[in-house]
């Protein structure tokens, strides 16, 4: 199908960015790599009478390093992250997570802050978002403020974002040293979601888990955090038995939605199985 008609702008500035937004309101869409909005627009599930291009600021473009915070512009490109020197070294999890985000072309043009600011529970950036603590940067016209990746989801395509407000960067901590990391994702073939994956971080200390956080995909209508998984593990030697009793914890809050990828029985029992390969193999890398 076509989408219904728009006007087009591409602002240069977040500021133009946000009066744009302030001036058509709930008509106004912003747009970043497009690859969830414009396959919406076709369907015409979503029409909007105004299309903001945030494609020309560059402000939103970058990764860099403020003290012990990696700091990445939202327009940032999957491939970006993917061949990112600084996240290799300092947040290992997203450059590796990037790689298994749908295909080398959509990987070119999808940004992490269109991937995240969408709200889209099979998207992946919201549980990696919620594994790495990380806090997102929104500006609007009352200023800048920081909110936590744990919380921002609020439902399928819901988020605390405003209608008036731009996602410009997301802030993620360095990891500590000896910090383990994983996501392990099911799906059907290249490019498809997620039929169920699980993200950890882990350290350990004196043989018992000092950090732990699991973060879900595609199992409900939002990322999840997997809180009794962890409160089970913390402080604890991450025996075999614990890695089952984190899966079955974890799984006793997934409300997947039923489709081509799986009945919410499959879903449910798979995302048992991620959270326990993303354990070990988080496990694994703790150096």
């Amino acid at each position: 199908m076509i989408p219904s008609g728009f006007d087009y702008h591409a602002p240069r500035s977040v500021a133009d960015a946000i009066a744009l937004l302030g001036q058509y309101g709930g008509d106004a869409k912003l747009l970043a790599g497009g690859h969830s909005l414009l396959p919406m627009m076709k369907l015409r599930f979503a029409q909007p009478a105004h299309l903001i291009d945030l494609n020309r600021i560059e402000s939103m473009r970058g990764i860099r390093e403020e003290g012990d915070t990696i700091v990445i512009g939202a327009m940032t490109v999957e491939r970006d992250l993917v061949n990112s020197t600084l996240l290799q070294q300092k947040v290992p999890l997203l450059p590796m997570a990037a790689q298994h985000i749908a295909d080398p072309q959509v990987r070119n043009r999808g940004t992490i802050g269109g991937d995240i600011a969408h709200g889209d529970p099979g998207n992946d950036h919201p549980a990696l978002s919620i594994a790495l603590d990380a806090m997102f940067v929104l500006e609007g016209p009352n200023g800048t403020r920081q909110v936590k990746a744990d919380g921002f989801f609020q439902g399928t395509y819901m988020t605390d974002m405003a209608e008036d407000e731009v996602m410009v960067a997301i802030r993620v901590p360095v990891f500590a040293p000896g910090t383990g990391y994983a996501y392990e994702k099911l799906k059907r073939k290249t490019g498809d979601w997620a039929t169920a994956a699980a993200a950890v971080v882990l350290r350990m200390e004196g043989g018992n888990v000092s950090h732990i956080r699991i973060a879900l995909t595609n199992l409900a209508p939002t990322a999840l955090r997997a809180t009794d998984a962890e409160a089970a593990l913390l402080g604890k030697p991450l025996t075999d038995a614990a890695i089952a009793d984190a899966g079955a914890r974890a799984m006793a809050i997934c409300d997947p939605a039923e489709d081509l990828r799986g009945n919410v029985e499959y879903k449910t029992a798979m995302a048992g199985q991620m959270v326990q390969r993303a354990l070990r193999l988080a496990l694994a890398r703790c150096k």
